[in-house]
């Protein structure tokens, strides 16, 4: 497995505009090597902190850390993106570019790369995916089990030591899933994934980690955490159940 870098939050605070409470109180996470799942119900906040790890939302406090430096503005972050790559939940969020080649050689063209490198990356990337073919397909015409695998070619195209993949599995078919998986399995990157898709977490990751009342606890017990994930799933379904009753 490639080397990780390492990332770390400490003492992280964070609250949404007009909310009372924070989502996240005191937050500590550190992650350096490895294949993690992020767990937690809807709303916990495990979109965000992706965000706060790759410098897209502010913390209202604390410190976001790569390689043991504190990163605190523009040009600290798109170096720390340069290395941690995060492929977002929805794919359209990702993809701007007209072709499908120019949307994936987007990243190496914008470090520099030359235009025909960059292109020979791109394709090189999206054979990786299994979408060899595809360069010159218009990008908004694909299906949604395409776009996402396109989504993740052009964050393997800037090859980061560390992938963040939020709801990978949405959008996709059966057999998209199992070739993802594939794909996942095969890297030398470390990665975490945030899902709901137990199964899928289960083929690829080694630990896990459970977003619960704005403090993160890490472990390798699978079950623990299926546990636990389904009891706090199970006390919304509870209240929202009451609610209508009430």
């Amino acid at each position: 497995m490639k080397s990780g870098s390492h990332l770390e939050l400490q003492n992280i605070v964070f609250r949404y505009p007009g909310a009372k409470i924070p989502v996240y109180d005191q937050l500590d996470f550190t992650f350096e090597k490895g294949r993690a799942g992020l767990l937690g119900d809807n709303g916990s906040g495990k979109t965000t902190l992706f965000h706060v790890l790759v410098g897209l939302v502010k913390p209202d406090r604390g410190r976001v850390l790569f390689n043991g430096r504190e990163m605190e503005n523009d040009n600290d972050f798109k170096f720390l993106r340069r290395h941690v790559g995060m492929v977002f939940q929805q794919a359209d969020d990702q993809l701007f570019s007209p072709t499908v080649i120019e949307d994936v050689a987007f990243g190496p063209l914008n470090y520099d790369c030359a235009r025909e490198e960059a292109a020979e990356i791109a394709s090189r990337t999206l054979k990786k995916v299994g979408l060899q073919g595809y360069e010159h397909r218009v990008t908004h015409r694909l299906s949604g089990g395409e776009k996402r695998l396109v989504a993740l070619a052009t964050v393997l195209a800037m090859e980061p030591d560390v992938l963040l993949l939020d709801e990978p599995t949405n959008d996709l078919d059966k057999s998209s899933r199992s070739r993802l998986i594939d794909i996942l399995g095969e890297l030398e990157q470390s990665y975490i994934i945030i899902s709901h898709d137990q199964d899928f977490l289960s083929n690829l990751v080694e630990s896990y980690y459970l977003l619960e009342k704005g403090k993160l606890i890490h472990t390798t017990d699978a079950i623990l955490h299926q546990h636990q994930h389904f009891h706090i799933l199970g006390e919304q379904n509870h209240r929202h159940h009451d609610s209508l009753v009430d």
